[in-house]
């Protein structure tokens, strides 16, 4: 028996009555509640493996001002970024709301389709964990709010209390701390960029990461845009402008040394792998185990110290420029157990084991043999290639098998004529390694590069011969997952940080399952590191001993 109209029709109504009276229901229950706790927010505590201190954090820096005194760019920008139309939509979108809403009941990922008020009331009167619960929350309350207060003091609210990498709480804290001036000197360009960070605040701090500008400078011009199209900006003023790069951070002190950048990369890998937002953690209350293991922290930065950056000439301009990163992980684990930031956190901001803007050289060539072993991979001349296969090692010999012109300079300008693979892994010869690459095919060797585990995103990770040279800009933490999976037959897990995360004392965080797969064959990867223990013993890696 089918339904007839008026069994639809009453369907439809008692839908629609049920709706209506859900809505007045929450209405007159959900009140809108006093501030948050953040004010009074505690402190993120970060351990070593056996649950000694490495750093904690939490004091906030916020400087709450009135509009008047956040310059007119800087409201507009943050309007272009955020909300184009708050002032004349309501205070909440429904649509983005059950959108967001279904995507994190449903396990699809946490979505936000807030407005600028939903935003406000989640900085001001609730929390950042993104529930089912909340958002029914922050949804009546939007409403109430937008109904007792006007939307000059909404947004003032807003500014204030938004989080903008660097430990700034609200524009005003954010303007000193990215360019020293007030929030009312902000100009378009300034206040597009502050605008910019409220999206991913230390993905588009460019200083921190400046393999990220690209993606900074792109949202920066996606909110000047978004001026010109409100006509808050003239097209004119938009068309000269330049990317306003920020200063240095100022870093507390209690983040010197190699605390700071052991945090940071923390931060970063639960930013990156969905365990908790930059949000989240600003409320404070974790405690954060990690693997990093402090005998071994330790035995690195004195190695570092007394291999590197003690024997550095004060007086030799090109010493000057030298930065040293590092990173160890466990290949069995995949644990980070050590790292090496720099020189000191407050002193040079950028973690040099996780920036991904210099080439990581000589340190590819590996990845290069593994991919010929990996592969089967033979000569030109149909010989197959191992350690033990003879190639021409001229300086300056052309590559051979490739449709453009390639000759690269081995070190020094040296000739080796002909020379094992073995012997060339050794003295790291330049012109048998892009011949390798061409005759495994260098598409080949790039999979083999990502399988090991580097980003599929790296910076110039690109077919061509001189793909063996090391024009990729992977990270040190990169090329350590990569040669941890080599010292592990072969295995590849993802790299982790984080061993326990608690909250006050008890919740305690789910981790990802941590699995491992075989990324190339265990002869590949086990002749690659038979040849790279001979490079320590008898080759340019002997210094290592």
């Amino acid at each position: 028996m089918f339904p007839t109209w008026r069994m639809l029709l009453g369907g439809f109504l008692t839908v629609v009555l049920l709706v209506i009276g859900a809505f007045i229901l929450g209405y007159s229950l959900v009140e809108i509640p006093p501030a948050n706790a953040l004010a009074m927010k505690q402190a993120n505590v970060y351990l070593y493996d056996d649950g000694t201190e490495i750093a904690r954090d939490g004091d906030i820096n916020r400087e709450s001002v009135a509009l008047a005194q956040i310059s007119k760019d800087a409201q507009h920008a943050v309007l272009a970024a955020e909300d184009r139309d708050f002032y004349t939509e309501s205070a909440v979108d429904p649509k983005a709301m059950v959108r967001a809403g279904w995507n994190t009941a449903t396990g699809k990922g946490k979505q936000s389709g807030s407005t600028i008020t939903q935003q406000y009331v989640k900085n001001y009167y609730l929390g950042q964990e993104q529930t089912v619960t909340r958002k029914v929350k922050e949804f009546f309350i939007a409403i109430k709010l937008d109904r007792n207060e006007p939307k000059d003091k909404i947004l003032e609210g807003y500014l204030n209390t938004s989080y903008f990498g660097r430990n700034a709480y609200g524009i005003q804290a954010a303007a000193q701390a990215y360019y020293g001036i007030k929030a009312k000197d902000l100009d378009p360009a300034r206040a597009a960029y502050l605008a910019a960070l409220v999206n991913a605040p230390s993905e588009y701090d460019v200083v921190a990461h400046p393999e990220n500008k690209a993606a900074a400078v792109a949202r920066w011009n996606y909110v000047l845009d978004g001026m010109v199209k409100k006509h808050w900006l003239s097209a004119s003023q938009r068309a000269g402008m330049k990317f306003p790069m920020p200063k240095d951070a100022t870093v507390p002190t209690g983040m010197a040394g190699q605390r700071g950048y052991l945090v940071r990369a923390v931060k970063d890998y639960l930013a990156k792998n969905k365990i908790l937002s930059e949000d989240e953690l600003a409320a404070g209350g974790y405690r954060i185990t990690t693997t990093l293991q402090r005998s071994k922290q330790d035995a690195f930065v004195k190695a570092v110290d007394d291999q590197l950056m003690k024997k550095l000439d004060k007086n030799n301009p090109v010493d000057k420029y030298v930065r040293a990163g590092g990173a160890a992980v466990d290949p069995k684990t995949g644990e980070i157990v050590a790292m090496y930031g720099g020189i000191d956190y407050v002193k040079q901001f950028t973690n040099n084991a996780t920036r991904r803007d210099f080439q990581v050289g000589s340190t590819f060539k590996p990845f290069v043999l593994a991919s010929a072993v990996q592969n089967h991979s033979e000569t030109a001349d149909g010989r197959r290639i191992t350690p033990n296969t003879i190639y021409d090692g001229t300086n300056k010999r052309p590559v051979q098998g490739w449709s453009g012109y390639y000759a690269p300079e081995n070190e020094d300008q040296r000739s080796y004529g002909d020379i094992t693979v073995r012997e060339a892994t050794d003295k790291s010869v330049n012109a048998v390694y892009a011949q390798m690459a061409v005759d495994v095919g260098a598409d080949k060797v790039k999979d083999t590069a990502v399988a090991l585990g580097l980003p599929t995103d790296t910076p110039e990770l690109i077919g061509g011969p001189s793909i063996a040279l090391g024009v990729a800009r992977a990270s040190v933490l990169d090329m350590a997952e990569a040669y941890a999976t080599l010292a592990n037959h072969g295995k590849h897990g993802a790299y982790t940080i984080i061993k326990k995360i608690t909250k006050d004392g008890a919740d305690v965080v789910d981790l990802p399952e941590q699995t491992t797969s075989q990324a190339v064959s265990r002869e590949a990867a086990d002749t690659t590191t038979a040849v790279l223990q001979s490079v320590v013993q008898n080759g340019t890696g002997a210094p290592a001993q």
